[in-house]
């Protein structure tokens, strides 16, 4: 359970960063408070799996699902320039929290 809530976490970290970027600098009402908001439910959520969990683990599982994800987002939404080395290096992070998911059993 702990780390279905950590990916849950993560996905809606990338929720809350997309946010903010539609904020433009929180000077957008409805933008800057699904960013709050969503960021709110995404600390609650990596709160709660972080008491089952190494904190180590934790955190860099739910930064890297998150950064993994607003790296797509970018690519699709904001015009973020898509390139080979780019999808090596999230297919790295991705790599990553593979390897911490399965060494944490």
């Amino acid at each position: 359970m702990a780390w279905g809530l950590l990916l849950v976490a993560g996905l809606v970290e990338v929720v809350w960063v997309t946010a903010m970027k539609q904020s433009e600098g929180f000077t957008r009402f409805w933008p800057s408070l699904a960013a709050i908001t969503a960021a709110m439910i995404s600390f609650a959520l990596l709160s709660i799996a972080l008491r089952y969990l190494p904190v180590g683990t934790g955190y860099a599982v739910w930064v890297g699902v998150g950064a993994v994800g607003v790296a797509i987002a970018g690519m699709i939404w904001f015009g973020d320039h898509v390139t080979p080395l780019r999808f090596l290096c999230i297919g790295t992070i991705i790599a990553g929290v593979i390897g911490l998911r399965l060494i944490e059993n």
